[in-house]
């Protein structure tokens, strides 16, 4: 039915006026943008990986026992979920004894109607945040990393729990932490640098005294009669290092001497003054610059959505001169990937555009092929909303996968009406019959790389949630552009054609005639019966 309507000039093409189709295309196009903040971002797609990474860390200075019983406390916690296979547990990580992780292997996708492992990871924050003294990170890399650089680490402390307080009311944030949230107690020696360079006594000098004895020195090594090589450590008993004020009995040597010619010991109390105060356990430097960072992941909204929304309030947030922003993580990452998408787009476009301009020999007939374009992005942006799936890298490499597809239905039309024109037909019959002879392979191709795709779309078995924007965004690309090319682009081909032929009357006939060209027709051999282009 569509190739005799086609064929007798009943399809849309021909309904009024061919100005109203490309303001309809136009319009559909710009509608389909107003989709993208409803489709949402992100850098890779959420997969079932049936693999969840727990970190828990209780306070500063908690014994390695301690740990160990809240690490307990977790894991009776998580055997209430009848998805969680097998636990993995390691309490003092690296990072210290206040630290453990938990690796959780879950059953397998659509056994016994399991949950998704987002829902899974929802639940098991929920039931985890009645345990007292805990703090909770999921996974590896952060959704979000922003950090604060600046010269004075208590300004930066200031200004990092400031932001810290606005994130945590973004929504979809989730394990919000910050790196100077854990601080260790310490004990700050505050030199009296006049006196103490009376006595003899330089910072350096002070310093070299008093590391031995409080956090001790390696000065030797002992060959015990077991066998086995020990380290000989310097420092001072348990006992006398547990009380601040009995560091200041300490004594060190000064530089002078006394009456008897031996150096003046000077108690450490007399030229300082011993301050409990809590110190960062790492000093953390970007670009020679203080750092403190804010780190967080996405729950309930997409990834980039988030990252956005932290990026508007980092904007609106004035920091005092000489502090700046960094962000990092996957908001980083992303920014960069979509920036060289775009890019490889572009070039995409262009080098398409050069192969059709050779091929064709033309500099106007590309343009006419190249509408369908974004008309295919209209249908991938409809297709990621419908699935509930996020613009992704994946679906963007669709996207770029999409281009080469979907000029194709567009190159049969157009070789196929030049085909006609250079057999002596008018346009309009030119146009008519291409559309009537190329329907049927412009459909049997669109629809072998519809059904292709479907599998990969539908993205079942282990890793199909990754592939599979990769495929949603090609089938309802091709889906669109296959309708909307066969309407389209005749459309632009006539006007095309019709302005070439006037543009070359006007070059071989002198510019003054151009005012006089009849506008009806085009020539006599090419005329068009049909509704003139406005």
């Amino acid at each position: 039915m569509l190739a005799w309507a086609l064929r007798d000039g009943r399809t849309f093409l021909f309904l009024g006026n061919r100005g109203i189709v490309l303001w309809g295309a136009a319009g559909v196009f710009a509608g389909s943008l107003l989709l993208l903040p409803m489709i949402g971002t992100e850098f890779i797609p959420k997969t079932d990986e049936s693999f969840i990474s727990l970190r828990i860390n209780v306070p500063v200075g908690s014994s390695l026992e301690y740990t160990d019983a809240k690490t307990r406390q977790v894991e009776q916690a998580l055997r209430e979920f009848p998805e969680i296979a097998a636990v993995d547990t390691q309490v003092g990580t690296y990072e210290g004894k206040n630290y453990a992780r938990l690796n959780l292997r879950l059953t397998d996708p659509g056994v016994s109607a399991r949950r998704s492992q987002q829902e899974i990871e929802g639940a098991i924050r929920e039931r985890l945040a009645s345990i007292a003294a805990i703090d909770l990170q999921m996974g590896f890399q952060d959704s979000v990393f922003v950090s604060i650089l600046g010269p004075d680490p208590l300004r930066l402390k200031e200004l990092s729990d400031e932001l810290m307080a606005k994130m945590a009311e973004i929504p979809g944030i989730a394990d919000l932490v910050s790196s100077e949230a854990d601080a260790n107690p310490t004990v700050a020696v505050r030199i009296k640098r006049e006196l103490a360079s009376d006595l003899g006594l330089t910072t350096e000098r002070i310093g070299r005294a008093l590391r031995p004895l409080v956090a001790g020195d390696e000065v030797s090594h002992w060959l015990a009669p077991d066998g086995q090589d020990y380290d000989v450590i310097v420092q001072l008993p348990q006992s006398a290092r547990e009380v601040v004020d009995d560091l200041g009995d300490l004594y060190l040597t000064s530089t002078r001497l006394d009456a008897d010619g031996l150096p003046l010991l000077v108690p450490l109390r007399q030229v300082a003054e011993l301050e409990q105060t809590m110190g960062p356990l790492q000093i953390k430097r970007l670009n020679l610059q203080r750092r403190v960072s804010l780190q967080a992941r996405a729950q309930g909204r997409a990834s980039g959505d988030v990252g956005s929304d932290v990026q508007k309030l980092m904007a609106d947030t004035k920091l005092p001169p000489g502090y700046r922003f960094d962000i990092g993580g996957q908001q980083e990452m992303m920014t960069q990937t979509f920036s060289a998408v775009a890019a490889a787009m572009g070039l995409a476009v262009i080098f398409i555009y050069f192969i059709l301009a050779s091929q064709f020999a033309s500099f106007l007939q590309p343009v006419a092929i190249m509408a369908s374009l974004p008309l295919s992005f209209v249908g991938a942006f409809i297709a990621l909303l419908v699935t509930g799936t996020t613009l992704s890298m994946f679906s963007m490499v669709g996207m770029i996968l999409l281009m080469g597809l979907v000029t194709k239905n567009a190159i049969l039309l157009v070789d196929f009406a030049n085909q006609g024109l250079r057999e002596g037909k008018p346009l309009r019959e030119a146009v008519l019959d291409a559309g009537q002879v190329r329907l049927r392979p412009i459909l049997m191709t669109s629809l072998a790389m519809i059904f292709g795709m479907l599998p990969m779309a539908i993205g079942a078995g282990s890793g199909g949630d990754l592939n599979a924007p990769m495929a949603r965004a090609v089938i309802g690309g091709v889906i669109t552009s296959t309708l909307l090319t066969l309407v389209v682009v005749p459309v632009i081909y006539t006007y095309l054609h019709v302005f070439g032929l006037r543009a070359k009357r006007w070059f071989d006939a002198g510019a003054p005639s151009v005012g006089s060209a009849p506008v009806g027709s085009a020539s006599a051999e090419h005329s068009w019966s049909g509704p003139q282009p406005e």
